[in-house]
This record gives structure tokens, C-alpha cells and sequence, in this order.
């Protein structure tokens, strides 16, 4: 529907017309005349019936500018259809782990056999999708912990990058610590009064690398109030060949610490989960979502599009009309005086 800001400003419309009433009349002015024997030439140049239409004209075109100039003063605008938005408020930092242990592949995609980052792409992609309203970030960690996308309400960003990612991008070895301060100093940055701070860690082994020991980032990721949920992802039998022939079972996932990352999530207030397979991954992120639930749609919110500069742009336009009107009659009258001066000289 279409609204007015300020419709306030509607009350200017008649200033014209009180200063017309209430206005005293402009002093006419007595200038010398020309004498000439007859009129009739000059009808041109003094006839009333002209000047009376023509100021007749002007007078509503100039009406018609002004109520166009006050409605662009009212500021219009359209009030689109209420959308639904659902904003939480939470920030959210997804980190996961991008060391070379992640090329063991001992996960399922349908009947496929895939790499562990490439469950985890698929698994995380769907987790990011149904989080409608989260300020999503990244954080892609191995040697070193880097930003990979700030948090931001674009999922689709998010989840592009995230596919993009591949194994030994940021290191061979794994700075668990690393990769928790950051997303610290990130979500404290950003942080939001009465919004939730939680960061989903990702990781198949132990911290091998870094600047910052694990336990110590939690005990800052705790002091700014981000809860940290630690996933162990690895499965816990692997058949292989052997070298003296037939096959063998090993443990893949014997480097992972879980000690640490059940102590991490506990001084955070989170908790560690253990992925050892494609489903268990999926209802680990299902277990995220109801213990951090997406808000309800808020109800209320409607998009609105301003329209002042159409009664501007129209007001301008007669505005340039008038001049250019103004200004074809000083020429009309320059020539016909011309023309008849050189009738009385010859």
C-alpha cells in the first residue's frame, strides 16, 4: 500500500494561496511609453487576451508543481506485503579441520567410500542451510587457523566456501587451540547484546600445532561467554591389506584426543560428541540443532521502497517547462519586434 513518512508536510499546500490573500499587491512601476502613430503593429506585443491566457496557463502549471514539490516533501513510499524473518541473533563459527589425517577414508556416502572432509562438507553444508536467521562463520584450521568467511547471514556464501575447502590448505598438522582463540577474537568482535556465542569444532586428532594450548583457549572462550561444541570424527575399525597378504583391522582414529575436546566443551558449557560414521555425523549436527534451536519467524517486518523522487522528478520537469515556455516567448517577442522596426525603417 502506499504511505506517507511525513504527512505533516501536506499542511504547506496552501502557503501560495495565503500569500496571494494576505500579501499586499507588488507596487506597479509607471515607464515612459513609446509614441508611435498606430497600435496595430504591435498588437503582437500588447495584446491582453494573449498575456491573460498565457499567465493563465502558468498559474496552474506552477499549482501543480508545488502540490507535486509538498508530496515529495511528505516523502511517499509503498509498503510492501509483511514478510516473515526469523532473527535469533546468534553467532555461530563453524571450524573444522583441514590436516592431512582428514584424507582417511573410512566414511560413506551412499555405497561410496569417501574421505573424511568430504562427509563432513556434506553433513556441515545441510547444518548450515537449516540455520535460517544465524550469523554464520568459518574457520578452516590445520597448521594454522584461518578466517575462511567473517560471520555473516549469507548461507550460501558460507556453504560454497566451505565445499571449496581441501585437505592440507592450511597445514599438514592440526592447532586446535589456534583455531578456538580466533574464533574468540572473531565472535567478541562482533558481539551482540543478549545474543548466544557458540562455535562447532570439528577435528579427527589431537593438537600438533599452534600458538595457544587448547585448554587455555577455552578458558578465554568461557570468559567472553562462546560455548564450544567439540566433534571427534573418525570411524574406530578400518579393515586394510596387509603387506605378508589377507587383511587386517586398524583403529584410524587412534590419534584423536577426545580427552581434550570432552574437556574443552565442558569449560565452555558444551558438550563432545563422537562421529564414527556418515549417520552418526548427521545426528550429531540434528542433536546441535535442538539443543541450539532455530528462532520462530517474527512476524511483522515489511519491506519499504521510498517514492519521493517521482513527485520530485515531476516537479522539476514542469519547473524546466515553464522556464523553457518563459523563455520561447521573450524570443517570439524579441523577433516580432525586430521584424517590426525593419518594416518602419524601410
Amino acid at each position: 500500500m502506499l504511505s506517507f513518512a511525513w504527512p505533516w508536510a501536506f499542511v504547506a499546500l496552501p502557503l501560495p494561496f495565503l500569500a496571494w490573500r494576505l500579501l499586499p499587491e507588488a507596487t506597479t512601476l509607471q515607464e515612459a511609453g513609446l509614441r508611435v502613430p498606430a497600435l496595430s503593429r504591435y498588437s503582437i506585443l500588447t495584446g491582453r487576451a494573449e498575456t491573460e491566457q498565457l499567465l493563465n496557463w502558468r498559474l496552474w502549471v506552477a499549482a501543480l508543481a508545488w502540490i507535486l514539490l509538498v508530496t515529495a516533501a511528505a516523502r511517499p513510499e509503498y509498503i510492501g506485503e509483511e514478510l516473515d524473518v526469523p532473527v535469533s541473533g546468534r553467532n555461530l563459527m563453524l571450524a573444522v579441520d583441514l590436516s592431512g589425517s582428514m584424507d582417511q577414508k573410512d566414511f560413506e556416502l551412499g555405497a561410496t567410500r569417501v574421505d573424511r572432509l568430504t562427509a563432513t562438507k556434506a553433513v556441515a553444508s545441510d547444518f548450515i542451510n537449516r540455520r535460517e536467521g544465524d550469523r554464520i562463520g568459518l574457520i578452516l584450521f590445520g597448521e594454522r587457523a584461518y578466517l575462511q568467511v567473517p560471520l555473516t547471514l549469507d548461507r550460501t556464501t558460507v556453504t560454497t566456501l566451505l565445499m571449496e575447502a581441501f585437505i592440507g590448505l592450511a597445514g599438514e598438522k592440526t592447532a586446535i587451540g589456534d583455531a578456538i582463540t580466533l574464533a574468540v577474537k572473531r565472535i567478541h568482535e562482533q558481539e551482540q547484546d543478549g545474543g548466544e556465542q557458540v562455535l562447532i569444532l570439528l577435528t579427527d586428532g589431537a593438537n600438533t600445532a599452534g600458538e595457544v594450548e587448547p585448554i587455555k583457549a577455552a578458558e578465554l572462550a568461557r570468559q567472553v561467554g562462546l560455548r564450544v561444541y567439540t566433534i571427534g570424527i573418525g570411524a574406530e575399525q578400518l579393515e586394510v591389506s596387509s603387506l605378508v597378504g589377507g587383511r587386517r583391522r586398524i583403529n584410524p582414529s587412534a590419534d584423536l584426543d577426545e580427552a581434550t575436546l570432552t574437556q574443552i566443551a565442558e569449560i565452555t558449557g558444551g558438550r563432545y560428541f563422537r562421529a564414527r560414521d556418515t549417520a552418526g555425523l548427521q545426528d550429531i549436527y540434528r542433536l546441535v540443532d535442538e539443543l541450539e534451536p532455530v528462532e520462530e519467524p517474527e512476524a511483522g517486518f515489511r519491506p519499504v521502497r521510498s517514492l519521493f523522487f517521482v513527485p520530485l522528478a515531476g516537479a522539476y520537469a514542469l519547473a524546466v517547462l515553464m522556464c523553457l515556455a518563459s523563455l520561447a516567448r521573450i524570443l517570439v517577442r524579441r523577433r516580432a519586434a525586430a521584424l517590426v522596426v525593419q518594416a518602419d525603417a524601410g
